[in-house]
């Protein structure tokens, strides 16, 4: 018969794979610090010498570090799938700006499908409170809030959809981004008009998302990214017109 013993699980083990699904549901993010040790064996219900030993395997796995003086942290992870030869191509060439921005459009769009049709009630709630702190930091005319607020609109739908490996790719994604790699959104968005129309075209991905409108989900995120690739388009020509430009005055000025 095909039947062993069952064994008793010990309690390190359960904080693993409790810590692990956290990890892997994107609760816990790349860089949060974890409370104290004592103050997490008192939330775990576990001993410390268990939960040192949770540690110590989920350390040995990458997935938690220490830092001297400091703590425990869920491990830095995002990014890792791309060597730094490659993200240093992507920063030198403006193909991949585009090519990114035609993969953003196609995942993007079935995540807000999917966030329209599966998320909670208190997912589309934290995609509302997003949404008005986005109102508030443009009222407040703070640029460098507008673009981190952006950022997390665009992860909290996919975190919405519930698919945990869209929802890490993506996060590595939005953190090349929002190092820069793709390109400088604060510079791209710095007219008024243009951050208005941002505003706009995001009040009506949260529009579509709580009504539960899956088609109309789809086609806001679609306009909004083909607006965000016109807008790069129009910037890289205007910079180009201002070398020429330059390059002219320079000649007629004698400077050159």
């Amino acid at each position: 018969m095909p039947f062993q013993k069952v064994q008793p699980e010990k309690l390190s083990s359960s904080v693993v794979r409790q810590i692990e699904l956290l990890i892997l549901r994107g609760i816990l993010r790349p860089g949060e610090r974890l409370p104290a040790e004592r103050e997490l064996a008192e939330r775990l219900g576990v001993s410390r010498p268990s939960l040192r030993d949770a540690v110590a395997e989920l350390q040995a796995k990458g997935l938690l570090s220490t830092r001297a003086g400091s703590g425990i942290y869920v491990a830095e992870v995002l990014g890792s799938a791309f060597s730094p030869a490659l993200i240093e191509l992507f920063a030198s060439h403006d193909e991949a700006v585009f090519d990114y921005l035609s993969f953003r459009r196609d995942i993007e769009a079935l995540a807000a499908e999917r966030a329209a049709r599966f998320g909670s009630d208190s997912d589309l709630e934290v995609i509302q409170a997003i949404f008005d702190k986005m109102v508030a930091a443009q009222a407040r005319r703070a640029p460098e809030d507008e673009a981190r607020l952006d950022a997390q609109f665009h992860s909290a739908i996919i975190e919405a959809g519930h698919n945990v490996v869209m929802l890490h790719m993506m996060r590595s994604m939005f953190d090349l981004l929002r190092q820069g790699v793709f390109y400088n959104r604060q510079v791209m968005f710095r007219q008024n008009t243009t951050r208005a129309a941002l505003l706009d075209q995001h009040r009506a991905i949260n529009t579509a998302l709580q009504a539960r409108d899956p088609d109309a989900a789809r086609a806001a995120i679609t306009a909004h990214l083909d607006y965000v690739e016109a807008a790069l388009l129009d910037q890289k020509k205007a910079e180009a017109n201002e070398a020429i430009a330059r390059l002219r005055l320079a000649h007629e000025t004698g400077t050159g």
